[in-house]
């Protein structure tokens, strides 16, 4: 049962090859001779020696080099190191090498293609049979134990495909980068995980390309019901790699036609933050001035009338709530942005205001003690009615007496109530 990958390997290629070499005005003999050759040339004992010979020839590499420049394969140094990035799998919510299950790909001479589609069956046991020949497991060895050639030869040949020389050999056409470590520098070559790259083309094709998504499709623009949804990515863009020649990149390069998606990276569009949720006082930095100079200015001017009766009383009291008004409707526009803008370690917000602005604290034991931190509260915006009233209209001289003093904080007073947190 674990070989039946094997089986079914060699199965296609002798169905492909007589396709390929039979003909229609062929005899009855002629094709059983063309059987039975087909037969010798796919049978373990030709197959495995010529295609062990022919593994050197390919690389299995999960970063190919010619991702970065088609001619990275080769310099004066001799062949540029494939790379095989052996990752575990961790659960720390990357998108990297060893948390995506993918194709490992290669590079080379595409006449070894076979071999590496062979070498990466994946048996049975969930295993590839390239592993298997690694850990010389039992498979491996009743696999390759042959007539023809011996099995220590046939298995040095197909690890070829997977192991590269002592000495790490780069490219000058590979981006390379300056890495700083400790007091020194590291030099780190850039290269591309090909298998992400077409792993990601591959569930975009599924998500937005499928014969399925096609139907769906079609049936929205015909205005019909579909019982299924489907998903758009807006802004894909195509990469070629190879241009006309994708086999000199990779297999999967080759694979897949040269042709890869690049998703949308671009900044996210943020929204504009009308209003900010203060950070060291409320009255300093939600509260401005231009807001509440027209109700300041006609203040001034009821103080400034020479004489003094009930509706020059009302009038000034009139304002004063007007002030109060305003700072009862930043109110609740600060607190409705307080649960997305509101972190508590980086306030500098006095406890009182924190109590009365953000959601986080209205519903402990420091709220329940309203009379506490109402208290201070309503000393603070009288105090700031009063400093803002004389800064805005200093020009004047005009200060505030001891009884207007007294009337802001009874009409502050008599609207705590507005202050308090209550539930809609």
């Amino acid at each position: 049962m674990i070989k039946q990958p094997i089986s079914k390997f060699f199965d296609e290629r002798k169905e492909n090859w007589m396709k390929k070499n039979k003909k229609a005005s062929m005899s009855d003999d002629e094709v059983s001779g063309l059987q039975e050759r087909c037969n010798k040339t796919f049978s373990l004992n030709e197959w495995l020696p010529n295609a062990s010979k022919k593994a050197g020839q390919m690389s299995i590499s999960t970063h190919p080099c010619t991702f970065s420049h088609p001619s990275a394969r080769r310099n004066k140094n001799g062949d540029v190191t494939p790379i095989i990035a052996d990752v575990p799998f961790t659960n720390d919510g990357l998108l990297r090498s060893g948390n995506v299950e993918v194709q490992s790909d290669a590079l080379g001479n595409a006449a070894a293609l076979d071999v590496y589609k062979f070498l990466n069956l994946v048996l049975s046991d969930g295993r590839k049979l390239i592993e298997h020949i690694e850990s010389e497991s039992d498979l491996a060895k009743s696999l390759l134990k042959i007539k023809s050639t011996k099995y220590k030869h046939l298995r040095d040949g197909f690890l070829e495909m997977v192991s590269s020389s002592k000495d790490l050999v780069t490219s000058a056409k590979i981006k390379q980068v300056y890495f700083p470590v400790k007091d020194d520098y590291h030099q780190l070559s850039i290269l591309s995980n090909s298998g992400i790259i077409y792993h990601l083309k591959k569930r975009i094709d599924n998500m937005c390309f499928s014969d399925e998504v096609k139907e769906i499709r079609e049936k929205r623009k015909k205005g019909e019901c579909s019982d299924k949804g489907y998903s758009e990515i807006y802004d894909l863009t195509t990469i070629g790699y190879g241009g006309t020649k994708p086999r000199n990149i990779s297999v999967l390069n080759s694979q897949n036609g040269g042709k890869a998606y690049l998703l949308r990276s671009m900044p996210p569009m943020l929204q504009k933050r009308e209003l900010h949720f203060p950070k060291r006082n409320f009255f300093q930095d939600s509260l401005h001035w231009w807001e509440v100079s027209e109700i300041f200015d006609a203040l001034y001017r009821v103080h400034s009338i020479d004489y003094n009766n009930v509706n020059i009383r009302k009038g000034r009291i009139y304002r004063y709530e007007q002030l109060i008004d305003k700072i009862v409707e930043k109110m609740w526009a600060v607190r409705l942005v307080s649960e997305e803008q509101y972190f508590d370690e980086n306030s500098q917000l006095k406890s009182h205001q924190k109590i009365w602005l953000s959601h986080k604290h209205k519903d402990t034991e420091e709220h329940e003690k309203e009379d506490t931190w109402l208290d201070k509260l309503e000393k603070e915006i009288t105090v700031w009615i009063v400093k803002s009233y004389e800064k805005l209209v200093n020009k004047q001289g005009f200060k505030l007496g001891t009884e207007e003093r007294k009337d802001i904080a009874k009409v502050v007073n008599e609207h705590r109530e507005a202050l308090r947190w209550y539930d809609n």
